[in-house]
């Protein structure tokens, strides 16, 4: 079959490797249809790492994807031959004192696709994975939604976990697929005023269209005096989408006392500070997001009903052959990239 194959640092090929097997009774053998790439997948293609996750090339990434049932294991119930899915990149032991706790997403043994030392990636034409990895979509939305389901959950887990209050005054600080995601989730919620920032103006007003309230790029004004103008007893959450040190310095100014700050972003630093006497004084509560937990049926379920609409952050396509040109595409935030997808 072929294969996107990364083999250095912004270097990838197309290469042909052997097509997987059903081997398992609970096996799903995929073919796969569309692939989102990912900040986590750029951090790898730029880099070649994420903290301690380090390719070892030649190395297959890519973890956002739609698929059709090609193949099913003897066990397998949940899905049929000829089935479009959502797939759930994750899969965990069951076994461990995390997933005997009901975090999954934390996982001592979890194995995750496109991710160094755990499980090769979707950029390929096939793949196999467990039965519960496998969300059918009864043809209810089409493959570009089914692959933005997988962003859309951790939004959805992102904003359960923060503990909104009624009719909440939020922030999300990135407006990215994930940002947007969280600006999404948070409105189903019914958050009352959502301020967003982004250093990119077409990604602002994106998420104007998907119904922010306040929009600011901190690269023309002082975001953080507009918003406490605004709201003077300062923000009841904020979400930290983007990873910079610059944004986690604004949340704290933002926030009020008391108030929980998420952090989504995946910085490419290996340490990020906090103004000690101000995290005291305001006596803050910090969660910092990994990944999703049993929220993927939850997010298609939300393209599903019509209660989201994802269809925005869709922006480009590329042929398989063209996976690169999408990679350096997105890597270099041009022509108003929000999400580009790999056409398998």
């Amino acid at each position: 079959m072929k294969a996107v194959v990364l083999t250095g640092i912004r270097q990838m090929q197309l290469r042909d490797v052997p097509e997987p097997r059903v081997e398992k009774e609970m096996d799903v053998l995929l073919k796969v249809e569309m692939v989102g790439i990912c900040g986590s997948d750029l951090h790898y293609y730029e880099t070649g790492r994420i903290g301690r996750q380090v390719v070892e090339y030649p190395f297959i990434i890519g973890h956002e994807c739609s698929a059709t049932v090609e193949a099913i294991g003897s066990s397998v119930t949940r899905v049929k031959v000829g089935d479009e899915v959502v797939v759930d990149p994750a899969v965990c032991c069951h076994q461990c004192d995390q997933c005997r706790m009901g975090r999954e997403n934390t996982c001592e043994n979890l194995r995750f696709l496109g991710c160094p030392g755990q499980g090769g990636g979707c950029l390929c034409e096939y793949i196999i994975m467990p039965q519960e990895s496998c969300f059918p979509t009864a043809g209810a939305i089409t493959l570009e939604q089914a692959v933005l389901c997988e962003p859309l959950s951790i939004g959805v887990y992102t904003v359960k976990c923060a503990q909104m209050p009624d009719g909440a005054n939020v922030a999300i600080l990135g407006t990215g697929p994930i940002g947007l995601s969280v600006l999404l989730a948070a409105k189903v919620e019914k958050a009352r005023k959502i301020y967003v920032t982004d250093k990119i103006d077409t990604r602002l007003e994106a998420a104007r269209g998907a119904g922010a309230t306040w929009m600011g790029n901190p690269n023309h004004i002082d975001i953080v005096s507009e918003i406490l103008t605004a709201e003077p007893p300062g923000l009841d959450v904020v979400f930290e989408c983007c990873g910079q040190q610059e944004a986690l310095d604004q949340a704290f100014d933002i926030i009020k006392p008391g108030a929980r700050l998420v952090i989504i972003g995946t910085a490419r630093q290996d340490r990020i500070s906090f103004d000690v006497d101000t995290f005291k004084r305001k006596e803050l509560s910090i969660r910092y997001i990994r990944r999703q937990n049993h929220c993927v049926q939850a997010a298609l379920d939300l393209i599903k009903s019509g209660q989201v609409d994802v269809d925005f952050m869709i922006t480009h396509h590329f042929p398989l052959e063209e996976t690169q040109k999408g990679f350096d595409l997105v890597a270099g935030y041009h022509d108003g990239v929000i999400k580009a997808m790999i056409s398998v």
